[in-house]
């Protein structure tokens, strides 16, 4: 049986500890976009945020069947947007509205020929990936590499210290 060094069980476990550190800062970083749900009695309207465009997918209530023969304008931050139909039946929108962090009501105004009707939802933006919050992680994560190398150097030298007194 072969015997383990502090030395050699320093330097594993911080191998391990540091290989770890790195998947979890990448899977930090890739966040779910940002969405909004509105619901009527008639009508359900998710709009999805990609940087600074929103994608609105608008369906009936009743039979989930897309909506395309309407005009929907988004009311964010208190400025009204119109949206443009896309052929595949959803309705976008551009502006820069949508990047700025933070929580912000969301109105969907649907126009249609037998009426009109408004959605209420929230809309939840997180903030951008070059915040200083990445920042203070990437210092966190040298602080930890820091710490296990000053461990793994006491260790080093308890471990040549115990060496030459028993010789």
């Amino acid at each position: 049986m072969r015997k383990v060094s502090a030395f050699g069980l320093a330097i594993a476990l911080a191998a391990s500890g540091i290989a770890a550190l790195p998947l979890a800062a990448l899977a930090a970083e890739s966040p779910a976009p940002a969405r909004v749900e509105a619901r009527s009695a008639d009508f359900v309207a998710v709009g999805v945020v990609h940087g600074d465009r929103m994608t609105v997918r608008l369906s009936r209530v009743i039979d989930n069947a897309p909506v395309r023969d309407a005009a929907v304008t988004v009311t964010l931050r208190g400025v009204a947007h119109p949206t443009t139909a896309e052929a595949d039946g959803s309705f976008t929108l551009q502006t820069k509205d949508l990047a700025i962090p933070g929580a912000a009501a969301v109105d969907f105004q649907v126009a249609q020929a037998a009426g009109s009707e408004a959605l209420k939802g929230t809309l939840e933006v997180a903030a951008a990936a070059g915040s200083s919050n990445d920042k203070n992680s990437a210092r966190q994560m040298w602080w930890w590499v820091l710490n296990f190398a000053v461990c793994i150097g006491f260790l080093w030298l308890i471990s040549r210290r115990r060496k030459s007194a028993q010789e």
